[in-house]
């Protein structure tokens, strides 16, 4: 197994299992393996050994990296307010650069570390000591729910306190596997469920508005593709409650669903009704949106958080986010951003070449473009109402780390994006590179802050506007 077939498998950002994780921390090897498989332990040991050694000879001081060319950027000049926009033309050729294995080295938060927000936004720690905490979620009264993932549970945020703290915290409902998605149905003041994206189904728990516990079994309502690869899974409804959406990731980086059996209904976004029934494929070429959709709250429109593949080169492939199209191919694995072929495929399905979308706004390559919502709040200042904020969960697959932060696309209340987005919550990775903090969700709190979860710290950040008071 080479050092780029082992990330493709286990991509050395950060593997976690329910039984095992690997990452990389302090700069040195940082290892967890509980009821692995033999030969799983086996396979992730020599990978390891090899992402170690490449790991190390490819992280030289960044300091000494060149200067990125526009709009190509990386940590180093990440400021909160400034814009980025990359067009299709901008992109350079497959292998323009090598293909990078430059996973995160996790430290603990230095003491003078804090996410950096723009001017007249406060930035304070909500809470922390959690097991991966994922996708979170405004419920309609206005409880937090959140995924601990490889805690396997739902865990429920109760008020803030003057000092922007949680009330209360407890958990609703445990013994989940690898729990993601989150969403309430039917929509609207008053849920009589709420649906959780595991691994490997979509369950659904009796849910009333003020319920800290479940107050019943799981139950199942469909089951997904489980394994590798990709493994969230999330889920949310349409404005009208008809339609639930799941998005699957694939299992691999670029394999060819024609030769890999596995690769079949996967990299999709299925559509169904609240019980399971009528599932269909509503968007397909998708590579990876299993930890971001988001249903725009005044259009109604579904829009989705994607990663695309690695291993072109630190500038291919750009993350994105986009409103879905019923329907719409969006390349994987053929082509990319419209009609580019993807060099270990030519040739293939070239009747796919003029129907694949290019979706509305690019994001830099390898970014890990995660959770997304709509700023509904009142907090924030006026031009924010609609924006889309969305984590970046940072890179593994570029030279000179990218991601690591919180964004904001910027809607100007018209329900469209021109491309553009702007660098909003940072400083997430030290001078030296060094990562402390990985951004993966964020919802609007009732009292129109903004709540951040991140799994490098295993904490919540809370944003609020305060004015420059």
């Amino acid at each position: 197994m080479t050092e780029n077939e082992f990330a493709d498998e286990f991509p050395p950002s950060k593997l976690n299992m329910r039984s095992g994780a690997i990452l990389l921390r302090s700069g040195k090897p940082y290892f967890l393996l509980t009821t692995l498989k033999p030969e799983m332990s086996a396979s992730i040991t020599v990978g390891f050994l090899l992402i170690s050694a490449v790991a190390c000879a490819e992280s030289a001081n960044p300091a000494k990296a060149p200067v990125p060319r526009a709009p190509f950027t990386d940590y180093r000049y990440q400021k909160p307010g400034t814009l980025h926009r990359i067009t299709p033309a901008d992109l350079p050729p497959p292998y323009a650069t090598k293909s990078a294995t430059n996973g995160p080295k996790l430290v603990d938060r230095p003491k003078n570390a804090w996410p950096q927000a723009p001017a007249g936004f406060k930035v304070e720690l909500f809470a922390d000591g959690f097991d991966e905490p994922r996708k979170i979620l405004t419920s309609p009264n206005g409880d937090i729910f959140m995924a601990e993932s490889s805690g396997g549970k739902l865990t429920v945020f109760r008020g803030i306190t003057p000092e922007g703290k949680p009330q209360q915290r407890t958990t609703f409902a445990s013994g989940l596997n690898r729990p993601y998605g989150i969403a309430f149905y039917p929509p609207g003041p008053n849920p009589e469920y709420v649906y959780v994206g595991n691994t490997d189904a979509v369950v659904r728990f009796p849910y009333h508005n003020g319920d800290l516990k479940a107050t019943g079994p799981a139950e199942k309502i469909a089951s997904v593709p489980e394994g590798g690869g990709h493994w969230t899974r999330d889920v949310v409804f349409s404005n009208d409650g008809k339609r639930l959406f799941v998005a699957i990731g694939s299992l691999s980086n670029a394999d060819d669903p024609d030769t890999n059996p596995e690769e079949r209904d996967r990299a999709n976004i299925t559509v169904m009704s609240p019980d399971g029934s009528n599932r269909r494929i509503y968007a397909s070429g998708v590579r990876n949106a299993g930890a971001g959709l988001a249903i725009d709250p005044k259009t109604g429109e579904l829009w989705a958080s994607v990663n695309e593949r690695d291993s072109l080169g630190d500038n291919l492939v750009p993350d994105y986010i986009t409103h879905v199209q019923d329907g719409g191919f969006y390349g994987w694995p053929y082509f990319y951003i419209g009609g580019n072929p993807d060099p270990t495929l030519k040739g293939k399905h070239p009747e796919l070449k003029d129907k694949t979308i290019v979706p509305d706004v690019l994001i830099q390559p390898h970014n890990a473009s995660l959770q997304l919502t709509f700023y509904t709040g009142k907090q924030f200042p006026a031009e924010y109402q609609g924006d889309i904020f969305s984590s970046q969960h940072g890179s593994w697959n570029k030279f000179v780390r990218t991601g690591y932060e919180v964004i904001r696309v910027p809607l100007r209340q018209s329900g469209k994006a021109n491309g553009e987005y702007e660098d909003f919550l940072t400083g997430f990775v030290l001078p030296n590179g060094n990562v402390w903090g990985r951004p993966v969700g964020v919802t609007v709190a009732p009292d129109g802050s903004l709540l951040v979860t991140d799994d490098g710290s295993n904490s919540v950040w809370r944003v609020g506007y305060t004015g420059g008071k």
